[in-house]
Parts: structure tokens; sequence; C-alpha cells
């Protein structure tokens, strides 16, 4: 089960500092070289600047903005920090971003964005990712900070924005560690730079610049040695500079010089604050606790002190502080200064780190900003503001999806500390069950009492945790059982709990093949909760029926169910509002989008919800996620990415104890095996997915990722291409069985292996025969991947069929159409044995011809046959010489007046 994600609402003052790199300091150097380097690259897609604290990223960054700009091209910037863990407070940044973007024109080319709010997460990235795609401008997006960003979904986002920049896009990331992209197929494709620390050090001649204004500059033998101590290293040269300016500070400070980064940058800090006033110091030291400052809220601090003046102090002086641009009077310190200071605080007046944890939880409170007035309450051991704050607060923000942040702060709560706050005690459950899993939160609940409490609300939380947590360990059967019973007790006042329990209950029926009683459920759910139905009851009853028009062989119908699951309609339930999407529905219309042959639309889908599905999902969403993207990898010709999106998949399986979702991991792999005809790895994989307790469940069930997966097929498949004499009437059997439980999905998959096991076996007239009637169905109802997937036997099935030339005329032309779409989506094939072929053109020729004759473009035809551009001008070029035509249209001419081309 996994709950929605709704978008967060991010106020503009919190989002503005975000949006301007850091201002300079006084003592700059401008780094032309390396800039050099950088735009030298070219069209390189990514720039990643990566590099530990105090090496220069986020200025080398913004001198490059600056270029840039001076140049003409448009460019934003975007500085992360944790929050943006939450996938909708980052694609806030991001839109935030692409407004910049589109203000740098004189005339907006698309309508504003979202002037109502986006229906869903997945939405929301898709329309942001397309904007960027289709900026007319060239454009430079800066991204700082990327470290403290590791929520994968995020960083599914992010690979998707690098996937879909258009030629003249370049996206500037700063990290101090190498994020979790694809860096390895960027680098080889040529269109990633990679600037690290040794990149970012000072030259001899940069130093020599920086120092320029100071007495050391006139002794070579002294700046000579403070570079060569400090390595280059600017936070260390910077500060030198500071410790500088005292009084005959030069050779003394350069031979203490010594000792590794961090080291040298503490001595150097505590060198600098030796050299201030008293008033400054306790200052710097106290000011310390805050992620941003400003003097209200360091007055609030220190209220005998002026605030502004000490700020402006510390400015002016180069001390510390960086200013955040589009905020006047506001400040941050730098990172590695900032934990310098804390640690010097707790060392010197470790009794006011508490008080100003409290003083600054008491500010944000007065500024109704709870999220960080308990984030300082907590840090302060105010618990009783704390929890009056989470009692106040906790509720909306586990309606709002802000799960992480609430597990964070749980987390640092003692059960004694919660004892007296049964509710609180039971959201805390529901976080720790939708970041952590199942095993954890079980334990937690059994050992807790909050079953004795009377409390209406703790009631319908805790009662609806023991059948969400049996549906997250995939015992599907005991959940249904469990929470029947309890769907009688629904009220509006327990919404959150009451929409969980009925997706719950509902899905664990449609796994029990009890459609219609699971479609009832869903509507006895939408009336106990109240007049209208809910966001969530709206979100989980397409998606119900979507997974049973799916296994019934309905495609398109449940593609509709499940694009209407992930933008519900606007009018519902004004009292959840969720407008965040649903990330189980999400993957399910990712599904079907898959399904339907759009391979590009369905990774940028699963890079949106298939983190969100791996955190707090059900093992059919993590098998039918992560096998999708394993697939699209072997089309885009990457399977060592396939293998290790496999890998992530057995050892999500291990860590949740799911057995169903190891063997999906172990049954792709086999899959993959068999198709590139290595059957003593297929036989290998398959016998380590072979557990007969594990598959008499399945069988009993109807779990949607095991409907065209299962051991049987698999071997069927195997007994397919080996070309065995007993796999037909296997087959019929398996059709018979399909066909009892209305799995017609199932049944179009093995009519298909039929006709494949037929053309094995050489009876080519029956299996043309048979494999018309799939491709009827598959073209009413717009299958292409369940096809295609089959591999080459399958492909030399769809040749077969356009070579025919005895009915042609008496052909369904649509029929022909999805014909020639799938033969498309196999790219390239073997040559068919008696073919027909024009002029002894090949089959990669052939489909290029078909292409043009359809109106493609040569970057179209590239994109869809998997090849490049300059592949497909060669093969027209040979298809005009083997022709003897002049142009495309007379070689389209020529082609259908030999009857090659319909």
């Amino acid at each position: 089960m996994v709950i929605a994600q709704p978008l967060a609402r991010l106020p503009a003052s919190a989002l503005a500092p975000k949006l301007y790199p850091p201002a300079y300091g006084s003592q700059r150097v401008t780094r032309e070289a390396l800039l050099d380097k950088i735009q030298c690259s070219g069209g390189a897609r990514l720039v990643l600047v990566c590099a530990p604290a105090g090496f220069g990223k986020s200025t080398a960054m913004g001198q490059y903005r600056e270029r840039l700009t001076e140049q003409g091209r448009a460019t934003a910037w975007l500085t992360l920090d944790g929050q943006d863990n939450d996938q909708s407070r980052f694609l806030a940044g991001l839109q935030a971003t692409l407004e910049q973007l589109c203000a740098h024109e004189s005339t907006l080319l698309h309508p504003p964005l979202w002037s109502a709010g986006p229906a869903s997460i997945g939405e929301w990235a898709l329309e942001l990712i397309g904007r960027y795609a289709s900026l007319p401008a060239a454009f430079a997006l800066f991204i700082d900070d990327l470290e403290t960003v590791q929520d994968p979904g995020v960083l599914g986002l992010l690979n998707e924005l690098i996937d879909h920049l258009p030629r003249h896009g370049q996206l500037v990331l700063g990290s101090r560690v190498r994020p979790g992209l694809p860096l390895a197929r960027l680098r080889m494709r040529g269109q990633l730079v990679e600037i690290d620390a040794e990149h970012l050090r000072f030259s001899i001649l940069e130093t020599r610049r920086f120092f320029s204004d100071s007495p050391i500059a006139q002794s070579v033998e002294l700046l000579h040695g403070l570079h060569d101590k400090s390595e280059g290293w600017v936070a260390a040269l910077w500060l030198a500079s500071l410790a500088l300016d005292r009084p005959h500070a030069g050779a003394a400070l350069i031979e203490r010089f010594a000792g590794s980064n961090l080291a040298l940058a503490d001595y150097l800090a505590e060198d600098v604050l030796a050299g201030l006033d008293d008033d400054l110091h306790r200052f710097l030291l106290c000011t310390s606790v805050l992620k941003h400052l400003n003097p209200q809220i360091c007055h609030a601090l220190l209220p005998h002190d002026d605030a502004a003046a000490m700020l402006e102090r510390l400015a002016a002086a180069n001390l510390f502080v960086t200013p955040i641009a589009g905020e006047p009077g506001s400040y941050r310190y730098h990172a590695l200064f900032a934990s310098f200071l804390r640690d010097q605080l707790a060392r010197e007046q470790p009794q006011s780190v508490h008080q100003l944890h409290r003083a600054a939880a008491g500010w944000y409170e007065a500024q109704q900003r709870p999220v960080p007035a308990i984030d300082h309450a907590l840090e302060g051991g105010d618990l009783e503001r704390a929890l009056r704050l989470l009692d106040e607060h906790a509720m909306p923000l586990l309606m709002e999806g802000r799960l992480r942040l609430l597990a964070r702060w749980f987390g640092e709560l003692t059960n004694a500390a919660l004892q007296d706050h049964p509710r609180l005690h039971a959201i805390g459950l529901w976080a720790l069950c939708l970041t952590a899993g199942p095993v954890e939160t079980m334990q937690r609940l059994e050992s807790s009492d909050l079953g004795n409490c009377s409390d209406p609300v703790v009631r319908a939380l805790v009662d609806a945790l023991p059948p969400t947590l049996l549906s997250m360990q995939d015992r599907q059967e005991e959940a249904y059982a469990c929470g029947c019973p309890l769907l009688a007790g629904l009220s509006g006042g327990a919404s959150f709990a009451g929409s969980v329990l009925v997706n719950v209950v509902a899905n664990a029926a449609t796994v029990l093949g009890r459609h219609q009683e699971a479609r009832r459920l869903l509507d006895a759910g939408r009336r106990a909760l109240g007049g209208e139905p809910s966001t969530f009851s709206l979100m989980y009853a397409e998606s119900v029926d979507g997974i049973i028009d799916l296994l019934e062989g309905r495609l398109r119908q449940a593609t509709a169910r499940f694009r209407l699951a992930i933008s519900p309609a606007s009018g519902a339930a004004p009292a959840l509002s969720y407008a965040g999407g649903n990330a189980w529905a999400g993957l399910l219309y990712a599904a079907t989008v898959y399904e339907s042959g759009e391979l590009d639309h369905a990774a940028q889908l699963l890079h949106v919800y298939l983190p969100l599905v791996c955190n707090a999902g059900l093992a059919d969403h993590m098998i039918l996620g992560h096998v999708m993207l394993a697939r699209i990898a072997v089309s885009r010709r990457d399977p060592s990415h396939a293998l290790q999106t496999l890998a992530e998949l057995e050892a999500l399986g291990h860590r949740r104890g799911l057995a169903r979702v190891v063997a999906g991991a172990r049954l792709e792999r086999a899959r993959m095996s068999l198709l590139q005809g290595d059957l003593i790895a297929f036989d290998t994989e398959l016998s380590r997915a072979d557990d007969a307790t594990l598959w008499e469940r399945v069988a009993r069930e109807c779990n949607l990722a095991n409907d065209l997966e299962t051991l049987a097929l698999s071997r069927l498949r195997r007994g397919v291409l080996a070309g065995g004499t007993d796999t037909v009437p296997q087959i019929e059997h398996q059709i018979a069985v399909a066909t009892a439980t209305s799995s017609y999905r199932r049944v179009l998959l093995l009519r298909l292996l039929e006709a494949m096991a037929l053309l094995r076996q050489g009876e080519l007239a029956t299996a043309l025969s048979r494999f018309s009637l799939v491709l009827k169905m598959c073209t009413r109802e717009g299958f292409v991947s369940l096809v295609v997937d089959e591999g080459p036997l399958a492909g030399e099935l769809v040749q077969r069929f356009i070579a025919q030339e005895s009915d042609a005329r008496q052909r369904d032309p649509l029929v022909v159409d999805h014909a020639r779409r799938l033969l498309r989506a196999f790219g390239p094939l073997p040559a068919v044995a008696g073919q027909a072929q024009a002029g002894n053109l090949t089959p990669q020729e052939l489909r290029v011809l078909q292409g043009v004759a359809e109106g493609l473009s040569n970057d179209a035809m590239a994109g869809q046959f998997g090849v490049s551009p300059s592949t497909v001008r060669t093969h027209l070029r040979n298809i005009s010489a083997k022709l003897g035509a002049q142009s495309r249209t007379q070689a389209v001419a020529l082609a259908r007046r030999k009857g090659w081309l319909e």
C-alpha cells in the first residue's frame, strides 16, 4: 500500500534564497582557465562540479553563470537543502527556475505553468521536464549542494531532466559527493564534463592574485610556502587571508600550516576567532545554531545585542557569512565553518546550546513556521513545545505525505515521551511504516499499549495498521481476513485510516480473484466516508478497477482508469484536497504506457513513482517497476544497467523478506538469458526461482506482476524456443485454465506463444492463422510490448504476416498498420527466408522505407529504431541506389508499385 504524495506548498519567502548563487567576497579571483575548460566542452549535457567543502564549487559555478549570461544565454540557479528530498518541494524549485528561464525570453512561448495547481506529482514532473525539453533558446540550469539530496525519487527526476534536455540545454551540478546518476552513460557519449578538487585548486598565479592586496604578495617565498602547504585549497587560503590581517602573522602562520584539510580549517578558524573582540566572537558562536540569519531571529537569540549591526560588521569584514541574494540583511554561514563554530560553542558554552535552540523555536513558532520550530525545539530538548506543536501539525503533515520529516522527528522521541500523546504515537507508527517498512513497525505496534486507547482517531489509525502491514508483506489473504471486519466501522472522522483500509482490503480481494467484491468494497467505503468520495477513495477505486481491466485484457480502459487515478477530479472531497497523485496508481499507469510501446514515457513515469513504491509499496509494484526498467534498458542496448536494476530488485526482496520479489528478479534474468540463447544461464536462474510453495500460492492468486511471468510460463517459453513437440498441448491446457479465471491478457500471451511454437515446428500457415487472431486483439486494445518482449521469434511472425501477399487485399488496414508499428518496435531483426525484398533491400532498409512512407523524419526513425540519424541517412542512400530513385517520394512510389509496401 502506498499513500498519496501531495504537492508541498512552498512559501515564496522560503524559495527566494534558493534561486540565487552565493554573493562573492571582495577577494574574488576569476577562474578563467577553469571556465574555459568547462565552456570548451561544447555540447556537454551535464557539467558536474564535485569536490569537498571549501574548494570553491559554488563560486566557480557562479562565475560560469555570469559568463554565460554575458554571452546572452538564459540561466537559472537553484540551491538545494535537506528538505528537497521531498519530491514536491524539489519540483517547486524546478518550476521556479523554469519560470526564470522563460522570463529571459521577450515573450512566453507556453501558457503559464499550472495556474490552478498540478493534479499529481507525476503530471507536474512530466510537464516540467517537457517544458524544459521544448525551450527554444540556449540555456543553462545550475543546481548547487546536490549532496543534501539522497531521495531516489528526486534523483530519478533529475535523471529524467538530464535525459530530456534539448541539445542547446545544459545542466551544471555542484556536489560534495558523486551523485547517484548514470554518469558512465553520459561520459561514454561525450556529454559529461567533470570538474573535481584538482581542477578547483588555485594555481600559484591565482593564489598570487588572491593575495594581491596583502603584504604577503611581496614575498615570493612566503607566497609559495602558503600555496604549497594549502595545496591550493580555497577555504584554507581565505581563512589564512583573515588570519594574516593580524600584525606580524605572516611567517609564523605559514610555518605552523600543516595537517589535513579539516584540521587546517579548524586551526585557521580558531586563529581567526582569536583575533576578534569578545562581542563578535560570542555573536558568531551563538548564532551558529541557525541555518539562516537575519536581524530578527538573531535578536531573539541575543536580545541585548544589536544584531543588525553585528551582521553588517561580519559582512563588511567578510567573516564567515555569505549574503542571501534576494533577501537584504539575511545571511548564512558556510557549512564548513558553521560546523566548526557549533563545535566551539559546545566546548565553550555547553549550557547555552539548548537555550539558543529554544529561543529559535519560539521565534519560528511566533512566525507560524512549525517545521523549523519543531526542529529547534527537539534540538533544544524542549519536549513540551515540540509535543505541543506536533499535536497541532503532525496529522496535517501525515496527510500531506511528509513522511521522512515525521519519521525523523519521531525517531528522536522516546516511547516515554509519547506516553501521554497516543495520537502522536499512532502517527509515528504510520510514518515508520511508510518509510522503514512493515517489520519494525509491527514490532513497535505489538510492544505499545495503543490497542487499549479509547480515542476513536487512535483506534482507527491502530486498527488500519495490521492489515496494511500484512499487505506490505505480500500476505494478501491474511490482510483481507484482518481488514474486512474493520470496514464497517469507517467514519468521516478517520479519513486517513479509512482510505488506507479500503485500499488494502480492496487490493487483497482483487489478488484473491474476487474482482466484483473488490469493486463493491470500494463503493461501500466511499459511502461510509461521506457524501462525496474522498480523493483517496476515488484514486484507489479507479486503480483497482484498472487492475481488473488489465488482467482481463482491456488495456485501453485500464489506461484511462489509471490516468484518472493519478489526476483525480478537481471536485473531489475538499476536506482531503489531495493533489499529489498516488505512487501506486502512477506505477500502474506506467505499466499500461509501457504495454502500449511508449517506452520513453514509461521510463519517465517510473523514475517518478518507483522510488516511492520501493519505500512503502506492494510486491507487485516493485516487481513491475524494476522489470519494466530492465527491459527498457535492454531496448536501449544497455544490458549492464538492466542487470543492475534486477540486482536491486533482488536485494530489495531479500531486505523486505518478500520471496515473490526475489523470484521475480530471477525469472527476469532467466528470460534475458533465454532471449540471448544462453540455455545454461536460463536453467540456472530458473532453478534458483523454483520454490514450490511460492508458485502454488501464486497459482491461486491474481497477482498483476505474475500475470505474464511465472515459473510455468518461463518453462513454456523455453519449450517454444527449443521447438519441443509437447509444447502446444501444454499451452492449450494453460489457455483453458486462464480462460476459466477471466485472465484474458494471459490468454493473449499464451496464444502468441502457441503461434511461435507452431512457427518453430515449421507449421507456417497454422502459425500465421493463430497469430492473426492475436494481432487483431493487440490492434483493438493497443498491446505492443506483450508481443515485442517475446523476442526475435515473435518478430519473425510479424515479418511473415506483413510479407503475406495472398490475402493482402482482404486484410484489415488497421491490423496491418499495427503490425508495422510492432515491427518498428522490434528494432533490427534478421532477414526472414522467403520474405519479399525490394532490390535486395535488407530488413533494416525495408523498415526505414516504411518509415518514409509513413511520413517519419530521420530523427523520428532514429529514435524509433534505436539507431543514429546518420545510420538512417546511410540506409536512405542505399535504398535510393538499389531502387534507382532520385528522391524519397520516388523510392516510396517505386516500392509500392512493386508491392513491397502496402
